[in-house]
């Protein structure tokens, strides 16, 4: 199994589950909970592939979708639709960070594998983190969360930058891909707990 493969899986997993917890706590029905998990886990990976000019792997491989559907089972079954006050909650929050982080990697990846430039792994690496959940937070009538949240978006643009210098030297291997992994999370929790926040106008 490959890093990308393994990053994919990754994120699949984790924005599966970061889709979970946002449908049960706008009180969205079974099927609304279903297409939450879906586009948060999928959407990225879907606008990933369509830019790299390649045909949506979740609609030729079956792990995908049933990856997202053994972890909406689990969460049920692990009852954590009971979590209330979702924002200050770690499931929440590290499940997301660890999406990010993955998702932002794979994105960087696949536009090297494609001989993006440096404008383009960033760009595919922020889309790739960011695409599903915008799309779900615009689905259920919420603000996006890049549009709103503490250093979000610029975790993937930073996690992007370091693959694409990463690239540069010829040192990408599943060694430091999870340096880069275990960073992106790091930051992303960090920045959480301590309220970074971005200069505002």
């Amino acid at each position: 199994m490959s890093a990308l493969e393994i990053a994919d899986i990754i994120g699949i997993i984790s924005f599966a589950l970061s889709g979970f917890l946002i449908a049960v706590h706008y009180k969205l029905d079974i099927l609304g909970v279903f297409i939450s998990s879906f586009l948060t886990a999928l959407g990225g990976g879907m606008i990933r592939d369509v830019i790299s000019n390649k045909i949506p792997y979740v609609f030729t491989d079956t792990t995908p979708i049933m990856l997202v559907i053994a972890t909406v089972l689990l969460s049920y079954i692990l009852k954590l639709h009971n979590i209330n006050n979702l924002e200050g909650k770690t499931t929440f929050i590290v499940s997301d960070a660890i999406g990010l982080a993955s998702f932002a990697i794979t994105g960087s990846l696949i536009a090297i594998e494609n001989d993006f430039n440096f404008l383009g792994v960033l760009i595919l690496a922020f889309l790739t983190a960011v695409g599903g959940g915008t799309t779900r937070d615009i689905l259920i009538n919420k603000v996006p969360f890049i549009l709103v949240s503490e250093f979000y978006a610029t975790v993937a643009m930073i996690v992007g930058l370091i693959i694409y210098i990463l690239h540069l030297f010829n040192i990408i291997n599943i060694f430091t891909l999870t340096i880069v992994f275990i960073f992106g999370v790091s930051l992303r929790l960090l920045a959480f707990y301590r309220k970074w926040h971005l200069p505002k106008l």
